[in-house]
This record gives C-alpha cells, sequence and structure tokens, in this order.
C-alpha cells in the first residue's frame, strides 16, 4: 500500500470519537472608550462566531481526512447545547451519539477580541463527572455504536464526560469486537486507559501522569520512560509528541524517534488534535508503527503554520507525505 492508497483507505474509515465536545465563541470589536464604571475596556461588538473546540475540533480533523466521524458525548439540554448540536449538524458530522441532559451544563468558551487583542476569555463549564445514569447511557450508546466502527477516539478533556468506569467498560467491549482504540489524555484519567491500543500523550502529560522525571534528550532515558508508560497501562503502543523535538513511536515491538520538520511555527492550537485524528485511522487501517508515526508527525507540523485552531488539509498532507518520503506503509 503506498500513500496514495492510504489516503483513499481513510475515505472508507468510520470514526468514533468518545469524549469533551465544547463550543468555542469568538466576539470580535472596537475599544474606542473605557467605561464610566469600572477601569475596563468597552468592546463595541461587530461580529459573533462559533466554532466546534475540544473533541469536536477531532472530529473536524477525521472528517477532513475523508472519514466518517461520529460524536459520542454529553451535552447540556440549555442553549449553548443547541448551539452545539446546530455546529455539529452545519459540519455534516454524525450525531447519532450525542446525549442531552438536564442538569449538565455545556462547555462555551467566549473569547471577546478587539482589534486583534483577546481582552478577555470567559469560560461557561463543569468538570464535575457525569451522573451514574448518564453513564450507563453513554456506554449503551458507545457499545451500540462500535461495532460499526473501525477504531475508537477518547478525547479527554478533564471535563467530566469520560470516567474510569465507562472508558474501562467501552475498552473491553472494543477489545471484544477487535476496534482499536486510541487516546488522547488529560491528568484526571490519566492512569486509567489501561489495555488500549495506542496512547498518545504529550511531554508535559507523560512526565506528570507517571510523576517521572527524565532527559528528554537522552535517548535511553527516553525510551524507558515510554516502557515505563506501556508497561504501567498495558498498552500495544505509545506515540509521544515531544513539541519541537518531533515524536517517539513505542508499537508493534519496534521504536522510532522522528524529528520536527523545520517550519514556520505560527499558532500551537490544535496540533495535538490533528495528530491523535491521523494516529487513529492510520491505527485503524493497520499501518506501521514509523509510518503511523511520519504522517501524523507531518500532520501535526502542518496546522502549527496556520493561525488558530483549523483542520488538516488532507491533500496538502498527502503531498508533502509523497514529497518528504514518507516510508511505504508495508514495506
Amino acid at each position: 500500500m503506498d500513500i496514495n492508497q492510504v489516503f483513499e483507505a481513510f475515505n472508507t474509515l468510520r470514526v468514533l470519537v468518545i469524549g469533551d465536545v465544547m463550543l468555542d465563541s469568538y466576539v470580535w470589536g472596537k475599544v474606542e472608550r473605557i467605561s464610566p464604571e469600572a477601569p475596563v475596556p468597552v468592546v463595541n461588538v461587530q461580529k459573533r462566531e462559533y466554532r466546534l473546540g475540544g473533541a469536536g475540533n477531532v472530529l473536524l480533523n477525521v472528517q477532513s481526512l475523508g472519514a466518517e466521524a461520529i460524536i459520542c458525548t454529553v451535552i447540556g439540554t440549555d442553549s449553548s447545547g443547541d448551539l452545539l448540536k446546530n455546529s455539529l449538524k452545519e459540519k455534516g458530522l454524525n450525531c447519532e451519539g450525542l446525549i442531552r441532559s438536564e442538569s449538565r451544563i455545556t462547555t462555551i468558551k467566549e473569547r471577546i477580541i478587539a482589534g486583534s487583542q483577546q481582552v478577555v476569555r470567559i469560560d461557561t463549564e463543569t468538570d464535575r463527572p457525569i451522573s451514574a445514569i448518564e453513564t450507563e447511557k453513554l456506554i449503551a450508546k458507545a457499545k451500540e455504536l462500535i461495532p460499526s466502527s473501525n477504531v475508537i477516539i477518547f478525547e479527554d478533556y478533564d471535563k467530566g464526560v469520560l470516567t474510569p468506569e465507562s472508558i474501562s467498560e467501552i475498552t473491553a467491549f472494543a477489545n471484544e469486537h477487535n476496534v482499536p482504540t486510541v487516546v488522547d489524555p488529560k491528568k484526571r484519567n490519566f492512569l486509567a486507559y489501561n489495555n488500549t491500543t495506542m496512547f498518545k500523550p504529550n511531554l508535559k502529560e507523560l512526565r506528570e501522569g507517571l510523576k517521572i522525571e527524565f532527559d528528554v534528550d537522552n535517548p535511553e532515558e527516553l525510551r524507558d520512560a515510554v516502557r515505563h508508560l506501556k508497561e504501567a497501562l498495558h498498552v500495544k503502543g505509545a506515540l509521544i509528541t515531544l513539541s519541537e523535538r518531533g515524536v517517539i513511536i513505542d508499537y508493534q515491538d519496534e521504536v522510532h524517534k522522528l524529528p520536527a520538520h523545520i517550519r514556520q511555527i505560527a499558532d500551537v492550537s490544535g496540533a495535538g488534535d490533528t495528530v491523535i485524528s491521523i494516529a487513529a485511522c492510520c491505527v485503524a487501517l493497520g499501518l506501521p508503527s514509523k509510518t503511523i508515526a511520519a504522517i501524523s508527525n507531518l500532520g501535526g507540523g502542518l496546522v502549527c503554520e496556520l493561525v488558530g485552531v483549523v483542520p488538516i488539509d488532507k491533500e496538502l498532507l498527502k503531498t508533502e507525505a509523497i514529497n518528504l518520503i514518507i516510508p511505504p506503509a508495508f514495506a
């Protein structure tokens, strides 16, 4: 399978994304005076925009790769939840796994921007774990969707949708059905993702999650840390993003460290979402570890050249992969 065939095969995949989806709100305006009520700027609103955030950006990246992206999450029945559901539908995303809760608020992060300067960010959210009843609903919905899915992405932002109970039960069910699980973790549930297929923390998350210190520039210490992670969680593979140092993967009895590609970095926001999306699709296709790392590493770098959170451009990624001679999918 060459690179062209890999990118064509992405179109056949169904990717189930389970985790914290949220709404990003952007309010643009002008400041021409200071408030008489307090020494703060008065922003005269000119434009307002809503974008999918959190696991929503992973959905958009998966969709950009050509795969079908399916969300499985819990959001509120509030107006923000309505906006979020409408945003998902407007993007043509599969909402079969969307669960609405009357007892939960929908996460919305609102950025007030005057000119090109962010004045303030207002977060309306809860990080309280979902209730026992909501957990049961989430697990049931996931089990309904897993048999027809090719891969699962756990997209954890520590907002409470994913709990140790749901992670354990969904992972066990996925393993029974031979559906690979790929994890983008955060701190709270870091050690709950036992027996998953591919675990993808960044360097900071790896250190904090395992409470270990090591010299990332020492190849032996870095490999030992990744091996420690695999053993602690009993995962089949680990893909660690190392920022400007590239990535390291330990999967299929192989370890590969790939350097970052030299880029004109504009914004690193959303790079991890792109990496996990590409890695999950590659794992679903059964690609070799070096190919998984190479394409994921390339995609994460490409989105850093753009301002804001932007999903990967599939054609650009394919062109770059061909030009940079990404290793054949099956050598």
